[in-house]
């Protein structure tokens, strides 16, 4: 029997894992942007604050919605929750408390991108090697969760640390959807731009190394209503959305009193292979995202409810 408060830790291990390396791609996206925009063409940096739904934090703090504030608001301000760093102290006391079944390996792992993130920040923050930080940053995640996937048990803290994986990575992808639907929105680009829509939403597909497994599937060049349904609907790529809902299905069916949760998970799925067209790439889609956000944000509650109860 695996005690609730090891499962939650162990959960929380992997949500942050993934959020610490999707924050690392979502800044990519618009730092490629940059140099892959015409020179004339102007980009707000606080998208991506309201992208993560952070404005009160980040407002309470800086004055200038400028490039640098943004960037070092995601990569390394400690009063924000869920900068690269915050999350980093919280998967340290995490696995620091749970080393009985994660593997030994992870700590020092762990430890080290820690101490990396902090002691280069400035590269993060500075432009001219931002890319080779961020790069980094999505490694290290990638070696510790290569770690643990190739090697632990697959019995329940297994499968809890699936399923945080997997709920932190759909939601993930909505905000990197978002990101791209929010410069379309912003540069006010209209349908005849086909360059500049494939310049955002080919950014949007390489930052989830999604571009060639796109090609294959979709067999079409990059447009955006196209990428929008293949991050949503594809069942076979790992960061799509109906993907992490198979996932969250199949360890919720391994895990005790799940079965309410398994039915809202099939019917949530069953409903995402029949997501609305967008063909306008504006505000109806950004609404749905939004909506999808919210679905992902009572799964987490129901998760807890069943498996992380607080007593007293």
């Amino acid at each position: 029997m695996m005690l609730s408060k090891v499962a939650e830790r162990v959960y929380w291990t992997a949500r942050y894992l993934e959020r610490i390396e999707s924050t690392a791609r979502i800044i990519s996206i618009y730092d490629k942007l940059l140099f892959d925009l015409p020179r004339d063409v102007k980009l707000s940096w606080y998208n991506l604050i309201t992208i993560n739904s952070a404005q009160d934090d980040f407002n309470e703090r800086y004055s200038v919605r400028d490039e640098r504030n943004v960037v070092k608001f995601m990569l390394g301000d400690t009063h924000n929750s869920g900068s690269v760093i915050s999350s980093l102290d919280a998967i340290r006391e995490n696995i620091r408390t749970t080393r009985d079944v994660v593997l030994e390996e992870t700590w020092e792992l762990t430890n080290e991108l820690s101490m990396y993130t902090r002691e280069n920040l400035q590269q993060g923050i500075n432009r001219s090697k931002r890319h080779e930080y961020l790069d980094n940053i999505i490694k290290g995640c990638q070696q510790i969760l290569g770690l643990l996937y190739g090697n632990m048990p697959h019995d329940a803290a297994w499968e809890f640390l699936r399923l945080g994986r997997n709920l932190e990575r759909a939601d993930m992808t909505t905000r990197n959807l978002d990101a791209g639907s929010a410069a379309i929105i912003e540069l006010a680009v209209d349908d005849s731009a086909v360059n500049v829509h494939q310049i955002i939403w080919g950014n949007v597909l390489r930052s989830l190394n999604a571009e060639l497994s796109y090609r294959r599937s979709m067999r079409c060049a990059v447009k955006g209503n196209a990428v929008v349904q293949y991050l949503l609907e594809d069942s076979a790529f790992p960061r799509a959305i109906v993907h992490c809902y198979n996932a969250l299905i199949d360890s919720c069916s391994r895990l005790p009193n799940s079965r309410a949760l398994v039915t809202q998970l099939t019917k949530e799925r069953n409903k995402l292979k029949k997501s609305p067209k967008h063909e306008k790439l504006d505000e109806p889609l950004r609404d749905y995202l939004n909506t999808l956000q919210i679905q992902l944000g009572n799964i987490h509650q129901k998760i807890s409810e069943i498996w992380f109860p607080k007593i007293g």
